[in-house]
């Protein structure tokens, strides 16, 4: 007579050993479990398989929208991760994935930058880095205010202020594959002046005279449906006509059209906060950026 055996935390295809390991909260989509992060906590490996990898998304904040007549657009949080699990259309370059070891991660959520308010001279705050592992994501750069204020640099760069303020650099520091765009430039005059749209994960934002639209994030699978990250904060304009939109399936805020404030940037996604306007008193404040997240995927059966 003989018997078999199965030998617990091995498949039965060959006795491979799978990762194990607890944090953020759990899902799972089909053989691989994901840990999802939206606040700061620990990844913690307790027993590494024969695949000893994990797939990430790591998104920082994004930036506040700067202040004045007409500020620009926050950037998006930079914008980094690994796709070796699952599909995704991404425009974004994927890295490779992490290798673990048994080990405690700790995780960092960047918050989302500070708005610019309504005043002069006031531009919005830059968001803060996310970090895992040895992966970081640049925090989105500050939108510009106005008069003539740059956006600031970061994972995706901030958008002008009116009276030609220049877009912030993206991808600052530069990553391989680039982590994030410029953001478009102020309008150069302060006469129906309109911000710029801050930069995205996968397109730059658009100049304050060419429409000052935040540029487009990113759809990403890692938890086992699309969703959209990192979309700019669109630009402030000094009217009552629309401001500019941020990509709002991508987190972006939109920008003040004068008669309402800017919107901010959605929680977790990285997306930039909208631009203030002034459409008579009172001014339309500027909106905040919107917090980053991290996420894990690995084999777990």
């Amino acid at each position: 007579m003989s018997f078999g055996y199965q030998v617990l935390g091995f498949g039965a295809g060959g006795g491979t050993a799978f990762t194990v390991a607890e944090g953020g909260t759990e899902s799972t989509d089909g053989n691989y479990k994901i840990h999802s992060f939206t606040g700061d906590g620990t990844f913690t490996v307790t027993k590494v398989g024969s695949d000893a990898t994990v797939d990430y998304l790591v998104i920082a904040g994004g930036g506040g929208g700067g202040g004045g007549y007409a500020g620009g657009g926050g950037g998006a949080g930079g914008y980094r991760y690994s796709s070796t699990t699952y599909p995704t259309p991404s425009d974004v370059g994927s890295g490779s994935a992490l290798t673990v070891s048994a080990s405690g991660y700790p995780i960092t959520i960047g918050s989302g930058g500070s708005s610019g308010g309504n005043g002069l001279g006031s531009s919005g705050g830059d968001g803060a880095d996310s970090i895992f592992s040895t992966i970081t994501s640049t925090g989105g750069g500050k939108g510009g205010c106005m008069p003539g204020c740059a956006g600031g640099a970061g994972g995706s760069g901030g958008g002008g202020g009116t009276g030609g303020g220049g877009g912030g650099t993206g991808d600052s520091p530069s990553t391989s594959p680039a982590q994030g765009s410029n953001g478009g430039t102020g309008n150069p005059s302060n006469e129906g002046s309109r911000g710029g749209g801050g930069g995205g994960a996968s397109a730059t934002g658009q100049p304050g005279d060419g429409g000052q639209t935040g540029g487009a994030g990113d759809s990403n699978e890692i938890t086992a449906s699309p969703v959209g990250r990192g979309g700019g904060g669109g630009g402030g304009h000094r009217s009552d006509r629309p401001g500019g939109p941020g990509p709002a399936s991508d987190g972006g805020g939109d920008g003040s059209p004068g008669s309402a404030p800017a919107e901010a940037g959605t929680a977790n996604t990285g997306g930039g906060g909208g631009g203030s306007s002034w459409a008579g008193d009172p001014r339309r404040p500027a909106a905040a950026g919107g917090s980053g997240v991290v996420v894990v995927r690995y084999l777990f059966q």
